[in-house]
């Protein structure tokens, strides 16, 4: 079990990453602004049954890796830390762009759900982003890699349907005025890039000093 110091760390890391629109919040947005507010809930239980897949792989693959060897689960630490910080620097340097919240074609409950959990599961980006990100917050000491993962993965889980539930029911409120501008964009592409760059740097060079302390 990670200790709660590390589970708190996460935590407002966590909270900091779901600040960021990404793919699943752009479909949450967009199912809540067409549909309504049931349907904008609907498509965040659809996501983060996609998380839980993820949560899954991520738990298997790290625990491969050490298993491995360590010094393996170390360079897979420092490569996610690279990875969190290319992230942000991509994000910094992309162009002024507005997300599409037009209207879907109108879509049973079914099928809102299931696309939301191929919107998360077939993305290859947030399979990276959680190899990445999760090992950050493992100590191989504690005990097993894989029931630490598991429980970050929960947590990650239950802060996100909060998060993207904040999404649905403030986009379905504001359906007939919700308009994203060029601008508005642009400065979440600037935040989003700095809160990447910023964890990404933070567990290169204080990742093995929280572990001696």
């Amino acid at each position: 079990m990670p200790e709660i110091s590390t589970l708190a760390v996460f935590a407002v890391a966590t909270l900091a990453v779901m600040a960021i629109p990404g793919p699943a919040v752009i479909y949450i947005v967009t199912r809540s602004v067409a549909q309504g507010r049931s349907a904008g809930l609907l498509s965040v239980l659809g996501i983060h049954a996609g998380s839980v897949a993820h949560v899954i792989a991520a738990a298997l693959g790290v625990s491969a890796v050490l298993a491995a060897s360590a010094t393996a689960f170390t360079i897979v630490k420092y490569l996610g830390a690279a990875y969190l910080i290319w992230l942000g620097v991509r994000k910094l340097l992309s162009r002024p762009h507005a997300p599409e919240t037009g209207e879907l074609p109108h879509a049973s409950n079914r099928r809102v759900f299931t696309e939301g959990v191929i919107v998360n599961v077939l993305n290859p980006k947030v399979a990276i982003f959680f190899l990445a990100f999760l090992p950050q917050f493992i100590d191989p000491t504690l005990g097993p890699v894989a029931p630490q993962i598991l429980i970050l993965g929960l947590i990650w889980v239950l802060l996100g349907m909060a998060s993207d539930g904040t999404y649905a029911l403030l986009a379905s409120a504001l359906a007939d005025r919700l308009r994203r501008t060029r601008r508005t964009a642009r400065r979440l592409d600037i935040a989003g890039g700095l809160v990447y760059i910023g964890l990404g740097t933070l567990v290169a060079f204080t990742g093995d000093n929280a572990k001696k302390a």
